[in-house]
């Protein structure tokens, strides 16, 4: 049977959405690019000869539904998804077309869940946040070190960058979404602690022990919402902390012809029931990119029926763990060990 291949890209022009548009256009998916910002729109289309462009604003219902006419799916990659992914995912049901997004926004993914899962089963379509870096890959990881446990006492995360340069989008995110973080915690989402307590972790090679600060972003919620588990803690080294907050660290720089910056990365994830401890970790190279083969696999998987359920999904619930993971080679180099 012959799929429908096209996606629109709402914020095609942005740093992760044109990563996100080469991923798809390199595994013969077929882009519409969609956005808010016409004349960015039109260089990107110049760009990308042959594709279709089409202005879209979150203000304007019927820009949106222009946008998704013909697509099978939309991959949301303009934040902050506060404002943008309501807008997005209730076009995607009058439309009755696959949404997912990039969102690390705790109250985006909260909201999805809330509002709209309901209506995506009556719609018959799959609504997937947090689809990213941060959010689906850590809940891919959790899975994946959770193995054959029903129930775990605890999981943690640490995610380990030698340097952050953010995008204009991560600062503006940063400067609109004002909310109280959560944790989880006593099998409940409970505010973070205010100011947050650091703590070592002695990462796998090249990091080392490093000093790491609590981070509450999109996978404490998706994880508390498929897997059974008590306290969810998530944490980062201090040296890209630092640079996130530094009003003078620049944009991202390519370092070769694929847009890719030189920044690296290392993603740990521990599971604990009682004295056991399970972990699984991968290393990569530059957190906006990599984000494009997540999401665009995420689609590939639930156009071509491998997704498990319709509604508001998780990365964890949805697919198999372990080898979305592994279809990310050599993007991502992953490792799993059954015990600590």
């Amino acid at each position: 049977m012959t799929i429908n291949r096209t996606v629109t890209v709402f914020g095609a022009y942005g740093h992760t959405g044109r990563f996100v548009v080469s991923e798809l256009l390199a595994r013969r998916w077929i882009p519409i690019l969609a956005g808010r910002d016409v004349d960015k729109l039109t260089k990107l289309g110049d760009e990308y000869h042959g594709l279709k462009v089409r202005a879209a604003s979150v203000d304007s219902a019927a820009s949106l539904d222009g946008s998704l006419d013909g697509a099978v799916a939309v991959i949301n990659c303009a934040g902050p998804f506060i404002d943008t992914a309501a807008p997005v995912i209730e076009a995607a049901l009058r439309a009755r077309v696959h949404y997912f997004d990039v969102t690390a926004e705790q109250r985006a993914v909260l909201s999805a869940f809330e509002r709209f899962d309901a209506p995506a089963r009556d719609a018959g379509i799959v609504i997937d946040p947090a689809m990213a870096f941060f959010g689906g890959l850590a809940d891919l990881f959790a899975t994946v070190a959770m193995g054959d446990w029903q129930a775990a006492d605890a999981i943690q995360i640490a995610y380990a960058l030698d340097s952050w340069h953010p995008t204009l989008g991560t600062r503006l995110t940063g400067k609109r979404n004002t909310e109280r973080r959560f944790v989880f915690s006593n099998n409940k989402l409970e505010f973070a602690a205010d100011p947050p307590c650091n703590r070592t972790w002695d990462f796998p090679a090249p990091f080392g022990v490093q000093e790491v600060t609590p981070l509450c972003l999109s996978e404490i919620v998706t994880i508390s919402r498929h897997l059974r588990v008590a306290e969810i803690r998530v944490f980062m080294n201090l040296p890209p902390m630092r640079d996130l907050h530094d009003p003078e660290t620049p944009t991202p720089t390519a370092a070769d012809e694929s847009g890719r910056s030189s920044q690296t990365f290392l993603v740990e994830v521990v599971a604990r029931r009682g004295r056991e401890r399970r972990r699984a970790f991968a290393r990569g190279r530059d957190i906006y990119a990599i984000t494009g083969p997540i999401v665009v696999e995420a689609v590939q998987r639930v156009v071509t029926a491998l997704a498990t359920r319709t509604g508001v999904i998780t990365a964890g619930k949805a697919f198999d763990a372990r080898d979305f993971l592994e279809s990310l080679s050599p993007a991502l180099s992953f490792d799993r060990n059954s015990a600590l």
